[in-house]
Formats: structure tokens, sequence, C-alpha cells
């Protein structure tokens, strides 16, 4: 017996969908995601960031968006939703299906969860890339302290480095400022990494 096929969304279906719920979702090829629901470390890791930066980012010339901000994807439309991002300059918005859209992010920042870091890292990492504004993407652990950033470069490709000491900080150079690990992680708990299942030789 075939499985029934999923039911298949219009764009119109959508937008209707996104402006009458106070939740996000995200649109693909027919099918729509809902983004909400995050752990407490995934949110209190968000609120760090967001305070962090604001203290930081240089006045008046750069401003941070909270996850709920729409980014126009050039490859992956119509918009998507990033845990935060930020813009260093006049921001720019299009009106995508009655929203604002946020169009030249320099900084988009994911942070990790198990059913999604493996899109974060790669295919959704993808067509951030399209982004012409786009200079620097941030992954952020939330079960310990580790942050992946990757820079653009002059010839278009990426630099990455990765940082897992709580007591580093880690310099953004595209919005001109720094990150202290213990200001992102702080009032996370750490859970303990999960035994080994390793079965004794009278086993094997």
């Amino acid at each position: 017996m075939s499985a029934e096929p999923r039911r298949k969304y219009t764009l119109k279906e959508y937008f209707e969908l996104e402006m009458s719920s106070d939740a996000r979702h995200e649109y693909w090829n027919g099918e729509i995601y809902s983004m909400s629901g995050v752990s407490e470390s995934h949110a209190q890791i968000e609120v760090n960031l967001i305070a962090s930066l604001r203290t930081r980012l240089p006045k008046q010339s750069c401003r941070v968006f909270p996850a709920n901000m729409r980014l126009h994807v050039p490859t992956l439309p119509p918009y998507r939703y990033a845990d935060l991002s930020a813009v260093c300059g006049m921001p720019t918005f299009e009106k995508i299906g009655g929203v604002d859209v946020l169009s030249n992010p320099v900084l988009i920042i994911e942070v990790l969860s198990e059913s999604t870091e493996a899109y974060d890292r790669g295919d959704k990492f993808t067509h951030y890339k399209s982004i012409g504004s786009l200079r620097e993407y941030l992954l952020v652990a939330q079960h310990r302290p580790h942050i992946t950033q990757y820079v653009r470069q002059d010839d278009n490709t990426w630099r990455y480095r990765d940082v897992n000491e709580l007591s580093a900080s880690l310099a953004l150079p595209s919005v001109k400022c720094s990150l202290d690990l213990t200001d992102v992680y702080q009032d996370v708990q750490f859970s303990a990494a999960p035994p080994l299942n390793v079965q004794s030789p009278e086993t094997l």
C-alpha cells in the first residue's frame, strides 16, 4: 500500500498562515515547517546573544534583530528565519507576502539543536551564502561551549574557526565587536555527556 502523499500548500496559503499566526513558519516546495518551540538553553543563549551584541555593537551604525525577523534568501524563497541577525548601516527591507523582510544582514547566528544542526551547517548555510551582504555566520552549540565562525573572504571563499573555551573571546569582523563566551553561555546549564555504551569482554 502506498503512503498518502503529504499535502502541498500554495504560497498564498502560507502567507495567510503567517499573517494570522504568532508562530513562525518556513515554506519550501509546497510544505510548511513550524519554527516555534525551543529548549530552555536555546532560549537563554538567544537572550544572552541579543543582550551582549546590543551593548557591544558600534552605536548608531549597527542593529541586531531577533528570531522573528524574516530574511530574504535569494536561493531559498520566499524567506527564512534565523535565530539572530545583524545589520551595519541602513537596514533594507522588502515587502514579501505583505510583511517586512530584511535583505541586507551582515551577520547571521543560528543556535544549534539536534534536529536542525545538520541543516544549519549544510544546506541552510549554502543558501545563506546567496545573500550578497552576508559577511559572517555563527553556529552556537547549546549543550557545551562551542561556536563555529565562518567569515567571507575577499575572494568569496569562507574561512572558519572553532572556539570551545568558556574563557575565550571571539572577534566578529562583520560588526566590529567581540563576544565573550562567558556572556553567551551565562545561566546555561550544560548537560553531562551520556556514558559510552561499551560492552564488557564477556558479552562480546
